[in-house]
């Protein structure tokens, strides 16, 4: 196991495998080291639901973000048959933030669209951290509407703290192409099926989430800002980041309790991090039985439901003055 990237409240959960693993390591066959390996893992796995049964929202945060939590292209390797890559907006350039290609899931032919951060520094670095450009929201649309050409149903993975904020990307129309891809979404006659896989993040992630089925990991977040964000506009400072994540009420319980999304995936026990082809079985069946439900939709049916998803949205009552 990779104890490098582990979290501060995963302390008493590092502990225990790094003790199973030097029990491992050492090779000794003996009934009491075996029954000792045993008992540890039980600990474990005590330890492990104990921990994560109680994460805090900012917990939550770090969780999402950690650094091993496997992406768009560890699911693609993991999950999906095949996948062919296409590039490029056909007016600028390929944005890597952004990954999108044909892919074979079973009997489904479909199109993927996903945000993409990199593993080492170098791919980060290349990934722009998973915050796309306007070309990459282009590339974005221009695959969907091929997947509309051929009847394709199509798959967002969202991974992004948010749309890329420099200069360049505002020249460049940042906010309009985020504003078209909605809209493009919106009216797309075949199946979408959205899922935040780690980091939802403001409109860099709603570009890529407006369809038929939002889903969210059991641990990642969907949020108008990041908690830091918002302790910098509210608090003057970072440091308040804890309390900001309280208060915006994104983990995936406080969406499906206020009707943001549709379904919360479960992940392996200690998060996706630790179990990348448990969390890639889970996602295919998550996958398959929902293409399987809205394939069944008359496509008039399905945009109609997908417009009034959206219209429920943010419906709330005030309560009047005594």
């Amino acid at each position: 196991m990779n104890h490098k990237h582990g979290l501060d409240f995963e302390a008493p959960i590092i502990e225990i495998e790094e003790k199973i693993d030097a029990l491992v390591r050492s090779g000794n066959t003996d009934k009491k080291i075996e029954e000792e390996i045993i008992a540890l893992r039980r600990q474990w796995r005590e330890v492990t639901r104990n921990v994560y049964d109680n994460l805090t929202p900012w917990q939550i945060v770090q969780v999402a973000r950690h650094q091993e939590r496997p992406y768009t292209r560890d699911y693609l390797n993991l999950a999906f048959d095949e996948f062919v890559e296409l590039h490029g907006d056909k007016h600028f350039g390929d944005d890597r933030a952004v990954l999108t290609g044909f892919a074979k899931l079973d009997e489904y032919k479909v199109m993927v669209v996903g945000h993409q951060k990199g593993r080492t520094y170098r791919e980060r670095t290349a990934c722009h951290f998973g915050c796309a450009h306007p070309e990459g929201y282009r590339k974005a649309m221009a695959k969907m509407r091929l997947a509309e050409k051929f009847g394709m149903p199509v798959i967002c993975f969202i991974d992004t703290p948010g749309a890329y904020p420099g200069v360049g990307a505002e020249e460049r129309g940042q906010a309009q192409v985020i504003a078209e891809s909605m809209f493009q979404m919106s009216q797309l006659r075949v199946p979408i099926i959205c899922i935040v896989i780690g980091e939802g993040g403001s409109g860099g992630a709603l570009a890529i989430g407006v369809g038929d089925r939002i889903a969210v990991l059991q641990y990642a977040y969907y949020s108008v800002i990041s908690p830091e964000g918002c302790a910098g506009i509210l608090w003057k400072s970072h440091e308040f980041a804890p309390r900001a994540a309280e208060a915006l009420r994104f983990t995936s319980a406080d969406l499906l309790e206020l009707g943001v999304i549709d379904d919360v995936i479960e992940e392996p026990l200690g998060g996706a991090h630790r179990d990348h082809h448990k969390m890639a079985v889970r996602m295919k069946s998550y996958l398959t039985t929902t293409l399987a439900q809205l394939t069944d939709v008359p496509i008039d049916e399905l945009v109609q439901q997908r417009y009034e998803k959206f219209r429920r949205m943010g419906v709330f009552l005030e309560s009047q003055p005594a």
